[in-house]
């Protein structure tokens, strides 16, 4: 390898320092077939000697890539940064991709000005594919040449939707069983927005798991902490007699502790309380709140490497239901 220094190294850079042509660089950085083992070493090295960085934008034209995944989350800033759930899922797929050279970038959309905006994004080539979760109704992207995964399943599913998904109906059952088995007679529910299908899976597994000759008792509110009390409330009003609480998620459900403590109502003495989520505030409740986990961590990277194998052209699984399982803690 010739010694060759420069202050902004070029392919030229690279070349003259490997012993090689400027094509043969390129294949190499753009990993093409048909390069030797020995030579794809010797530009390697060449590269790591030189700090040569590939031009991304030159890059793209050879490739047909950009290096960049999008992912999509359809909800305001505000809930965006204060949802824990929301916060896991992204730091699961940040930390996936980290270990990838691909660049990921956040985009936050709900009105119909950021979403006519983001499509112009998408559709003028600026990534390989979209993660998009959060999603409500039947989603906002279609028509893209890119592929696209979910995270949760989306309220209509195509036979090429891609998804990453908890057992959202296993898992409300299983907490409404929890209840039952600590001989709860009176459960109701605190469901989440009825345009998304996570929390219309979460309130089927409520009904399916109910005494059948028992009545559900539904209020609802918007995964928020305000909204959760808010509808515990309402439930109070409706069915003073209720001894349970099934929660859709653990935000509402905290807001639902603090609804029962302001109406002189015991946890779990005289209501019981039980989330979904398991994330980080439900073991530091007062008292530390009983819930369902997902795992959060697994969904992001199964959403990241189902994306990436898309990328690839090689497609695997397009629907993933993860477990979820009941945490007991002195809430119920």
């Amino acid at each position: 390898m010739a010694e060759v220094s420069a202050k902004n190294p070029t392919l030229e850079t690279v070349a003259a320092v490997a012993g090689v042509s400027k094509s043969t660089v390129s294949r190499v950085i753009n990993n093409l077939p048909h390069v030797r083992q020995d030579i794809r070493e010797a530009v390697e090295r060449a590269i790591a000697q030189t700090g040569y960085v590939p031009n991304q934008a030159a890059r793209s034209l050879v490739t047909r890539r950009t290096g960049a995944v999008a992912l999509v989350v359809q909800e305001p800033d505000t809930t965006v940064f204060t949802d824990p759930y929301l916060s896991a899922l992204i730091h699961a797929i940040a930390d996936e991709l980290d270990r990838t050279d691909v660049q990921l970038v956040v985009i936050m959309a709900r009105s119909q000005r950021e979403q006519a905006r983001l499509d112009r994004f998408l559709r003028a080539g600026h990534v390989d594919g979209v993660l998009l979760t959060s999603t409500h109704g039947a989603g906002m992207l279609g028509g893209l040449t890119v592929p696209v995964v979910y995270g949760g399943r989306p309220l209509r599913v195509a036979e090429d939707t891609m998804w990453v998904d908890a057992d959202n109906v296993g898992g409300a059952r299983l907490a409404v069983e929890h209840l039952r088995e600590r001989g709860r007679e009176r459960i109701a529910m605190i469901a989440g927005p009825q345009d998304m299908a996570v929390s219309i899976d979460r309130q089927s597994g409520y009904r399916d798991a109910l005494d059948p000759n028992s009545r559900p008792v539904i209020a609802y509110g918007d995964f928020s902490v305000r909204s959760g009390e808010q509808a515990m409330r309402q439930l109070l009003a409706w069915e003073p007699e209720l001894d349970a609480v099934f929660v859709s998620s653990d935000l509402m459900a905290l807001g639902a502790l603090e609804a029962l403590r302001a109406n002189g109502r015991r946890v779990p003495e005289d209501v019981a309380v039980v989330g979904f989520d398991d994330v980080e505030q439900a073991g530091l409740a007062d008292p530390p709140l009983t819930t369902v986990r997902q795992p959060i961590d697994e969904q992001g990277r199964r959403m990241v490497g189902m994306l990436l194998d898309a990328i690839a052209g090689n497609p695997g699984e397009r629907a993933v239901t993860l477990p979820t399982s009941v945490i007991a803690r002195q809430s119920s």
